[in-house]
């Protein structure tokens, strides 16, 4: 299974899962053959990118992804937990502390595991997906750092919760871009912080911990954040590590923010150590990241063109591929499989969708 964007549709492919829309209702179940002529309509309904079973993906497996059964057995919870608040009024809030719970048990499972972004993201569900994916790989970092298990569940918590501002503001904010906002929009974009923190504050089951990722993930060490400005040893240590990761799962599927690539991202952030984002931080995150996604196609040095079929734990940024065009274009023969912590001449350039 792999996932490939709608504009490259070329007909007769295998829908690998079923295709979700707004209102959580399935358009087209698994197992359908995809015709060309579906594309328009699944543009029209903000489809971007499907699962697909085809050539390519053969030896491709996204089930195992950590992102994947999150969303899979989480998302729906989550979701229904932050609306129940929102417009009832209602403490169930609390029960997010659950969901914290499983993420960190599903973690502990597999202590190497290595965070790989896998899914595709509706619209809908940019809030939830959001929050689920910053808090399994605020997770993450909280282990590699050591803390102890109370502050690994306190910043779970948070990172659930982290946006919860964003559903009282009064805009619709899914297509916009923070930099080319206006200076209105952005400061109410902004103000999801103050109205996070706002929704949260008397609630005495909330560590201060937690509290303080709602109001502090933003806020960067050289005090170009918001909402306070805050610099270096005023911002703690859940607020850093929370800083990480929205910075990262913002970038990756372009939330306020153009999409980039997996690696560009990682790029991006770890330019930032020691300025922007804590360096410890950022060494975890780097150490916990697969910098090349199950079923990324990529280029190497060598102009062959492969496919990820797995990471290798001790080193993200390179993993197993299998090559599919060889350097003068042509598909081998064989099944050609090779491990990048292996051949060490070998390494990726680029990446491409399809």
């Amino acid at each position: 299974m792999r996932i490939i964007s709608v504009d490259s549709i070329k007909g007769h492919e295998l829908l690998a899962k079923d295709i979700i829309n707004y209102h959580n209702s399935v358009l087209m179940t698994a197992g359908t053959i995809v015709k060309k002529e579906y594309v328009n309509r699944l543009k029209e309904l903000d489809i971007e990118y499907i699962y697909v079973e085809d050539e390519l993906a053969e030896g491709v497996s996204l089930t195992d992804s950590l992102e994947i059964q999150l969303k899979d057995h989480c998302q729906d919870t989550v979701r229904k937990i932050l609306s129940k608040h929102i417009y009832h009024n209602e403490s169930e809030l609390e029960e997010i502390t659950a969901i914290a719970d499983e993420i960190i048990v599903d973690i502990m499972k597999d202590p190497e595991v290595v965070y790989n972004i896998a899914s595709i993201r509706n619209k809908s569900e940019v809030t939830y997906s959001h929050s689920l994916n910053v808090c399994a790989l605020s997770v993450i970092l909280a282990l590699k750092l050591k803390l102890s298990k109370r502050k690994v569940r306190e910043i779970a918590v948070g990172c659930l919760i982290h946006d919860i501002g964003f559903t009282f503001l009064p805009m619709d904010y899914s297509n916009l871009i923070m930099e080319e906002c206006s200076e209105k929009d952005q400061k109410e974009i902004k103000k999801h912080i103050i109205y996070g923190y706002s929704a949260i504050e008397k609630m005495e089951w909330l560590s201060s911990t937690s509290r303080d990722i709602i109001i502090g993930h933003h806020e960067r060490l050289d005090g170009s954040g918001y909402p306070f400005r805050l610099k270096d040893e005023k911002i703690r240590i859940g607020s850093r590590i929370a800083a990480v990761c929205d910075e990262f799962d913002s970038r990756v599927y372009g939330n306020l923010m153009p999409k980039m690539k997996v690696h560009d991202a990682i790029d991006l952030i770890v330019s930032q150590a020691g300025v922007k984002f804590d360096y410890e931080v950022v060494k975890a995150f780097v150490a916990s990241v697969a910098a090349y996604p199950i079923g990324t196609l990529v280029i190497t040095n060598q102009n062959e063109l492969g496919i990820v079929l797995r990471q290798n734990h001790k080193c993200p940024t390179r993993p197993v591929i299998r090559i599919i065009k060889d350097a003068d274009g042509n598909k081998p023969t064989d099944w050609v499989e090779k491990d990048l912590t292996k051949e060490l001449t070998l390494f990726i350039t680029d990446t491409i969708m399809d």
